[in-house]
């Protein structure tokens, strides 16, 4: 889910967390172990972070974005599965669907609490950064 609300966050956090795991050297996912993709994907979640703020930037729930997330959300659970002995194919698709389901919950709820209780964007926005960052890590941190 956190990939639905950055979902480059959720990559980036996990890309780190997964260095030096020799039960991913052999799997689809072994590239989530190398330092590159760590970097990438913290490099590409920084631009994602600055680029939110941002008023063109498009919602969450048009095509792009939302196709981002899910694929995010996919990586990210097929790797967790992958890392911990179940299907990457299972774990992609509950990945998915959580990124799926994180964009519409953080769409919704950046709405409503920009709507009903005044809260400035930006302050929904970097609340919502905090939440995916911290989440990334305390799930990551697990492993």
């Amino acid at each position: 889910m956190i990939a639905g609300l950055r979902s480059l966050t959720a990559p980036a956090v996990l890309a780190w967390a997964m260095q030096l795991r020799p039960e991913l050297q052999a799997s689809p996912v072994a590239f989530m172990t190398r330092p590159q993709t760590a970097y990438a994907f913290t490099a590409l979640a920084a631009i994602e972070l600055a680029t939110d703020k941002l008023p063109f930037t498009p919602s969450r729930l048009t095509a792009v974005p939302l196709a981002a997330r899910i694929m995010m959300g996919a990586l990210c659970g097929g790797t967790v599965c992958s890392l911990v002995g179940y299907s990457l194919v299972a774990g992609a698709i509950t990945g998915g669907v959580g990124g799926w389901v994180g964009a519409l919950a953080g769409y919704h709820a950046r709405r409503y609490l920009t709507t009903t209780t005044q809260l400035a964007d930006i302050v929904v926005a970097i609340t919502e950064d905090v939440i995916a960052i911290g989440g990334a890590a305390l799930i990551s941190s697990s492993f």
